[in-house]
């Protein structure tokens, strides 16, 4: 990428470009959009319109962004005393119109991520150093707090909201209007206000292509998991031995094992006996 004086782009004469700005082969910037000096923009990246962008931020190649985006701005963190943080955007991503995502903290390593392939639909947030995986989709009004984790293709309902330092496991989803408080295994889906684990989103597996016989694993798994008997740590334990050759299955037993701020979140029937 060069100059955006020198590189082949397409800027409306109503636009602002500040020096110092890296715009790729074949970006086009739309009227009332305003470009900081320390952004880059990647090959064919579109802002339609009144998109601003600032700070250290990088938005991966053929991205769109629709009016009225606020990306990359200051966060909104009241410890933040103006260190050097950066954003960082995946390619072909859809930011849709009102989005924001802010850069990251020096208490939550300096970053913001967003994966590849995400659509972003309008109003929804991302704060400040939160990890978003691949494909995932937010829908209208989405919100996540600061320093959460979001795995790849996780589905989030509109007007959902996650807690600071929640993690959302791959492939889950959360429901409209849902309010997380807890983590969320990898494939499971979440509803409610305050939110619980409703089960297995077995929509999106197969949607995904998932087998068969993998999703008939998976839902033993997660009744063994969530059973009455024992502790979780137990049942983890259990489910480890039974389906030692399931990598999907470990895949939330990893979850569940990694030290994290949050809880994982249960079935409304198992919350007496997850400790």
């Amino acid at each position: 990428m060069g100059d955006f004086r020198i590189t082949k782009v397409g800027i409306h004469p109503l636009a602002v470009v500040e020096e110092g700005a890296r715009l790729g082969e074949g970006v086009a910037i739309g009227p009332f959009c305003h470009i900081g000096p320390d952004v880059v923009l990647g090959d064919g990246v579109e802002l339609v319109s009144h998109v601003a962008l600032h700070g250290r931020t990088t938005v991966g190649a053929r991205t769109r962004i629709f009016p009225f985006a606020s990306i990359g701005h200051q966060p909104q963190d009241l410890k933040f005393h103006g260190e050097a943080s950066v954003l960082e955007i995946g390619a072909d991503c859809l930011i849709r119109e009102g989005v924001t995502m802010n850069p990251g903290t020096e208490g939550g390593g300096l970053k913001t991520v967003v994966g590849k392939g995400c659509t972003f639909l309008a109003n929804s947030h991302v704060a400040h150093d939160c990890h978003v995986g691949d494909h995932v989709i937010f829908s209208n009004n989405v919100m996540i707090a600061g320093h959460t984790r979001v795995g790849d293709y996780v589905i989030m309902g509109g007007g959902s909201a996650l807690h600071q330092f929640v993690r959302v496991g791959a492939h889950a989803f959360i429901g409209g209007l849902a309010a997380v408080e807890n983590d969320v295994i990898p494939y499971g889906m979440a509803m409610g206000n305050r939110a619980y684990l409703a089960g297995l989103n077995l929509v999106g597996l197969k949607r995904r292509g998932f087998s068969r016989e993998s999703i008939h694993d998976l839902r033993r798994a997660y009744r063994l998991l969530f059973a009455a008997e024992g502790t979780l740590k137990e049942r983890v334990e259990d489910v480890a031995g039974e389906f030692a050759a399931h990598p999907q299955v470990h895949e939330i037993l990893d979850f569940i094992r990694e030290s994290a701020d949050r809880s994982v979140l249960t079935p409304r029937e198992a919350k007496d006996s997850a400790a």
